[in-house]
């Protein structure tokens, strides 16, 4: 059975030095020459054939290096832990896999945004628009685009799916009998860089669907579909508006946990009972949403699982996988008591 020793003579180096290119030693300075001729020789003389072919594929991603680049910034990390939780996923997913995240940026504070084309690949987080993509980074098959609105061809994407999570809160709320159903969301765009960071308005996928299944069952009221900012102050404000309609929904939809939290406050103001005069179901299922009063009905979502997948994507792509995936992550319908069905 080979030995260090041997792998040592064969490749004109020290014992310790095979030692510690073996068990990746990041503090070891060797060529990459070096190294490679290390594990070769390991392998021709059949030195532990399992742990080799893991320790190469260990080495080989210790050297990658990507970029992250994230629309959200830190102050929408801290109103909405949805998207600090796809970035954690990321952190989590590559640190596992021993890949270095070389560059972080975000676009929508940072006026001055600079080419990552001299990393391994690029993971965007948030819906930005494509020219703009390939002006961060030119090797489409090196990007995951995490969280965008559009299956943009030729990219590689992680995203919830949007179609059966509207589905099943739609469905729980006509099991209990609503058929006058609210929606409240957010103004969604496709994000440019630059000065003008707005670009052009997308419908969000919550919507269409809310629409849709609306629009089926012939119980579209125009007047009940809402949107504004993604924020807790939205929520506050434009469910205080529609209490001031002469008609108002007997349940809402609404996109976010936190506009909903902020709709919940709007109605306990006024004096309406939850669930009793309107039943609320949220979305995200963030960590307050089951402590807030009544109880947050949601949908849970698992961002880091968007995060993680992403990086999973990508490792990939540079592996050299060349047909670009589109993944759906599930969620799961959270009934709590603010729609009349908890426990």
């Amino acid at each position: 059975m080979a030995t260090i020793k041997d792998i040592a003579q064969q490749a004109h180096v020290s014992a310790a030095t095979v030692s510690r290119v073996l068990n990746n030693d990041a503090s070891l300075s060797v060529s990459e020459e070096t190294r490679e001729r290390i594990f070769m020789i390991a392998e021709q003389l059949n030195y532990k054939p399992s742990r080799i072919k893991r320790l190469k594929n260990e080495n080989r991603l210790s050297r990658k290096e990507i970029g992250l680049f994230l629309w959200a910034t830190p102050e929408d990390e801290k109103h909405d832990p949805y998207f600090l939780s796809i970035r954690r996923g990321i952190e989590m997913r590559c640190e596992e896999l021993g890949i270095a995240i070389g560059k972080v940026m975000r676009g929508n504070s940072q006026p001055d945004i600079q080419p990552m084309d001299h990393l391994d690949g690029l993971i965007v987080v948030g819906s930005v628009d494509e020219q703009d993509i390939s002006k961060l980074f030119r090797n489409k098959n090196a990007v995951v685009l995490v969280n965008h609105t559009e299956d943009l061809k030729g990219y590689d994407s992680v995203k919830l799916y949007f179609k059966q999570a509207v589905e099943d809160v739609m469905n729980h709320l006509f099991s209990l009998g609503h058929t006058e159903i609210g929606y409240i969301g957010g103004n969604e765009h496709i994000y440019k860089l630059g000065p003008d960071h707005k670009g052009q308005p997308v419908n969000d996928p919550r919507r269409v669907h809310f629409e849709r299944i609306m629009k089926e069952k012939g119980w579209l009221k125009p007047e009940f579909v809402h949107t504004g900012e993604w924020t807790t102050n939205s929520g506050y404000e434009i469910m205080r508006e529609m209490l001031k309609q002469p008609n108002r929904p007997t349940a809402c939809f609404i996109a976010s946990d936190p506009m909903a939290i902020g709709a919940l406050r709007a109605l306990h103001e006024q004096g309406v009972k939850v669930p009793e005069e309107m039943a609320i179901v949220g979305f995200d299922d963030i960590e307050v949403s089951a402590y807030v009063n009544p109880p947050l009905t949601t949908v849970k979502v698992y961002p880091e699982q968007l995060g993680k997948t992403a990086v999973q994507l990508l490792l990939e792509r540079l592996e050299g996988r060349e047909v670009p995936l589109h993944v759906t992550v599930a969620t799961t319908l959270v009934v709590r008591d603010s729609c009349g069905g908890g426990g």
